[in-house]
């Protein structure tokens, strides 16, 4: 069985979720999975996702811009991580990891690739297989759940799946964002500490 996953133009993590979601259809069949890109970039990460899995994986570049890359998928896929499997939901068994975002940027230096940086790990964090117990947003942080957004559907699936999604309300208010709230729920610094501070771990991007 072949699989073509079409991720042309598609910035990252995109290709590789493609690509992890075309392997579950495989149903543990084997099979192959052929992923086409447009940068070396995603060439190497899917590359490292095949090793890490254990995939027979190979790459060409068939033309400017244009690569593939095919992955050899042995069998035995579905199991815990098949297509039937229940959503992850956190719970006090994952160790009750929170995220805490203060800045609508991620990292230092260009904001609009920090912007880029942050709108692409939120995306990423939804795809986990572990995820948080919750999400903080405080600081230039609150303005990712707020109207004009570029994130709120990462961040609704999310909720979905069992985060609690809390931006702190006297962020909201000095910026003016209290009724452009669009994901979540309104919480306090009290909260925030609260969190912070009993959980098991704390992640920063």
């Amino acid at each position: 069985m072949k699989k073509v996953v079409d991720a042309m133009g598609d910035p990252c993590p995109i290709p590789v979720v493609k690509t992890k979601e075309a392997i579950k259809e495989l149903n543990g069949a084997p099979g192959a999975v052929e992923t086409l890109v447009d940068n070396e970039i995603a060439v190497q990460n899917l590359t490292k996702m095949a090793n890490q899995k254990g995939y027979g994986v190979t790459s060409e570049k068939l033309g400017e811009n244009r690569f593939r890359v095919v992955m050899a998928v042995n069998g035995g896929e579905a199991g815990a991580d098949g297509p039937d499997e229940t959503p992850c939901v956190p719970d006090a068994r994952r160790g009750n990891m929170v995220v805490a975002v203060s800045s609508a940027a991620m990292g230092a230096g260009d904001d609009e690739l920090g912007a880029a940086l942050m709108k692409a790990f939120l995306y990423a964090l939804a795809q986990q297989e572990t995820l948080p117990a919750a999400v903080l947003f405080y600081n230039g942080g609150a303005r990712l759940t707020c109207e004009g957004s570029a994130s709120l559907e990462d961040l609704k699936a999310l909720e979905a799946q069992g985060v609690e999604i809390l931006t702190c309300g006297t962020c909201l208010n000095f910026y003016g964002l209290t009724e452009r709230l669009r994901v979540g729920a309104v919480t306090n610094m009290y909260d925030i500490a609260e969190r912070l501070t009993g959980a098991a771990s704390v992640i920063r991007p």
